[in-house]
């Protein structure tokens, strides 16, 4: 029988794997203390995460037949099954799945529904009688400086000297943004996303009809920008931790233990560029000539570059004969977690994602910062570089946005050199950050004080 104190909450997150994930892993923490969760998910995409489901006995899926849309793939379901320019698509296809929701949200009757994406979510909920949650994984960093209620933009664009700026009141009075980064974040105020609306739009939509906001994250590090964003909605705003990675239940193939332990111990660099968005060519081989002029061993995961069918084909000249035994370039999925626990690895250079930043600050390697241009991996970087001073950003040119592999090559040695002042200074900060996140009362007090105040808001019940 369930707990009086117990909640039913229904987990709906947009429809790509980076957003699935954490709020399965929140799912889990909040099935650990007697909640249950009824989680919708893409039919075809359930077994992908199944093994995520640490607490089966509450934790339920219930699948959406996902509709289909004029110019997307058959059976393409989330953002990974298609390439970027078509991912407004899936937006279009996720709207679509509404009466399903009303469906299931009539049947299941849960008291809290968390959203990201579905702008249309709190009118519905409302018109249920229950309450709705926008659960955002990006930080609040990011999500409080170029929202459209602080910007006063809805159904504008802006310009680069307007996103230059924080908006009136933001916590931090400059945010240091290249002029390429600048340009994005303008055109990306101009882009459809689904059912004719605008990306921003939909976002402020739903914060703006939501009954609270919710963020990854936790008051030491996040907490002036949820506040801010809070007061500026008037709405609560909670902090649900930041949604450590659990232990892993598998292990490493035997393939890399065999091959990382032929290195010292913390020599070994480890780069990821996610599961989505490729390298241009020039880009991708300016990484890897990086990764070689350090000397150091390296194991490269990356996809192939734009134009090119395999990793193979598009490595530079006469690549694999000169780091022959101490690097590797591997294209197909890889245990990322746990070769960061692997205590050959080093250094992290990152795409600053928001679960692989979190997954590097919470093992020893040094992190550097490689970000792609997006909005949360952006500010990631600069909150991991510059506000909290524990990993270094790869140089890029201002206007152009590109590397060169002398400023890869100096990022990494600049973390992995202890002589080095600026370094020594990252190694410590970063050591000190770990050393805070692991404490032992930390992640489990920051979910004990969300799912209280979440018990607050369920238990309050609203005109029907």
């Amino acid at each position: 029988m369930d707990s009086p104190s117990s909640l039913h909450i229904a987990m709906f997150p947009w429809f790509a794997m980076g957003h699935f994930t954490p709020y399965l892993h929140l799912s889990n923490k909040l099935a650990k203390r007697g909640h249950k969760i009824s989680f919708f998910i893409p039919k075809n995409t359930q077994t992908k995460l199944q093994h995520l489901n640490l607490n089966p006995n509450l934790i339920t899926f219930f699948p959406l037949n996902v509709p289909h849309v004029d110019g997307l793939p058959h059976n393409a379901e989330t953002s990974s099954d298609v390439p970027f320019s078509l991912v407004p698509l899936i937006a279009t296809a996720m709207d679509q799945t509404q009466n399903q929701i009303e469906l299931l949200l009539k049947e299941l009757k849960p008291q809290i529904v968390f959203f990201d994406f579905q702008y249309w979510l709190p009118n519905l909920t409302q018109k249920l009688g229950m309450k709705s949650l926008q659960y955002w994984i990006a930080s609040p960093f990011s999500i409080s400086y170029f929202w459209n209620g602080p910007r006063e933009s809805q159904g504008k664009g802006l310009t680069v000297d307007d996103l230059r700026k924080p908006p009136s009141n933001y916590p931090d009075s400059y945010i240091k943004l290249h002029q390429h980064e600048l340009e994005f974040l303008s055109s990306s105020r101009k882009l459809v996303f689904g059912s004719g609306v605008l990306l921003y739009d939909r976002l402020h939509i739903g914060t703006s009809s939501a009954d609270a906001i919710g963020f990854k994250g936790c008051k030491e590090i996040d907490g002036p920008y949820a506040e801010f964003l809070g007061n500026f909605y008037d709405k609560p705003s909670l902090l649900s931790g930041p949604l450590l990675p659990e232990s892993p239940t598998t292990f490493l193939d035997e393939k890399w233990v065999s091959w990382l332990k032929g290195f010292n111990h913390s020599s070994v660099v480890f780069c990821t560029y996610g599961s989505e968005g490729p390298l241009e060519p020039n880009q991708f081989q300016e990484l890897l000539l990086g990764l070689e002029l350090t000397g150091f061993p390296f194991l490269a995961a990356l996809k192939p570059p734009n134009g090119f069918e395999s990793i193979e084909e598009a490595l530079p000249e006469g690549f694999n004969e000169r780091v022959k035994g101490k690097g590797i370039v591997n294209g197909s999925w890889i245990q990322q977690q746990l070769i960061l626990e692997h205590p050959s690895v080093g250094c992290f250079i990152t795409h600053c994602g928001a679960a692989s930043i979190t997954e590097g600050l919470v093992n020893t390697c040094q992190l550097v910062l490689l970000p792609r241009v997006g909005v949360d991996h952006i500010m990631n970087a600069r909150m991991v570089s510059e506000k909290l001073r524990v990993g270094v950003e790869v140089e890029k040119g201002d206007e152009d946005g590109l590397f060169t592999r002398e400023s890869v090559c100096n990022a990494v040695k600049i973390v992995m050199d202890e002589g080095n002042e600026i370094g020594r200074e990252v190694r410590k900060n970063k050591n000190e950050l770990r050393k805070f996140l692991l404490s032992e009362n930390l992640e489990s007090s920051c979910v004990d004080s969300f799912c209280e105040k979440l018990q607050g808001l369920g238990s309050s019940k609203k005109e029907v």
